[in-house]
């Protein structure tokens, strides 16, 4: 099995020795995105919907990068340091996502990466063309 690193400087860099995605056949693995800033590599400011926007604009590109699209995803970790957020996260899930909706999992951690609230991979199927 061949595994390709996916890289692309539209998301944020990795913060550790880890790459921002994995493909190995027609499975792509997204490392866990946090709310942070492409061009700053800083920590968004604003809301929990603010926050959770910049995580699937990451993850979109990060996706894109290795020329696939969210609607490929078919399963979801999310990390919430607030489990209260849950609501808000759903209603932001929505606006990037449609039925069928993939599998996930929303698990709350007492902290996460540079302080962040929230934290979500992906695991997407490439097309087969």
């Amino acid at each position: 099995m061949t595994r390709i690193a996916i890289q692309t400087s539209a998301a944020p860099a990795a913060i550790g020795p880890y790459a921002q995605a994995v493909r190995a056949s027609a499975t792509l693995y997204l490392s866990g995105q946090i709310p942070l800033d492409p061009e700053s590599g800083e920590l968004v400011a604003g809301d929990m919907t603010a926050q959770a926007r910049r995580v699937f604009d990451n993850l979109r590109a990060v996706a894109g990068s290795a020329g696939a699209g969210l609607d490929q995803v078919v399963r979801l970790g999310i990390y919430l340091t607030d489990l209260a957020c849950f609501a808000e996260v759903n209603t932001v899930m929505q606006e990037y996502f449609h039925e069928p909706y993939p599998a996930r999992a929303t698990i709350g951690v007492a902290a996460l990466p540079r302080g962040a609230a929230i934290e979500v991979d992906a695991i997407l199927v490439l097309d087969q063309r």
